[in-house]
């Protein structure tokens, strides 16, 4: 078995790129990937869903170099989900998609 996420979609905001300590840089983005589909009477449904990506190291300063607002791109990598408490002590669950690859598509 493996985790493998393979996405074709548009980016959904300019990206947030961090620097750690280290020296390391951490991009994340928001993708939209859409979904057309036809109900059994005809009705035409589009439906869009809204993914996470995070990216390390190289493929982050790709991500900083590259990427923008509503450009096309394809993502791989896996599905990874972790939490963190929010300034309220909530504990907030995030699934996203650790890239270990990017590619550029269109516009």
């Amino acid at each position: 078995m493996k985790n493998s996420v393979q996405l074709i979609g548009y980016v959904g905001q300019e990206p947030e790129i961090k620097i750690l300590e280290e020296g390391k840089k951490l991009a994340n983005i928001s993708m939209a990937t859409n979904e057309v589909y036809f109900r059994e009477n005809g009705d035409k449904v589009e439906k869009t869903e809204w993914h996470r990506v995070v990216a390390w190291g190289k493929i982050a300063e790709i991500i900083e170099k590259y990427v923008v607002k509503g450009k096309k791109i394809a993502v791989g990598g896996k599905l990874t989900h972790r939490s963190y408490e929010d300034k309220e002590g909530n504990t907030c669950y995030v699934s996203e998609i650790l890239a270990t690859e990017i590619t550029f598509l269109g516009n």
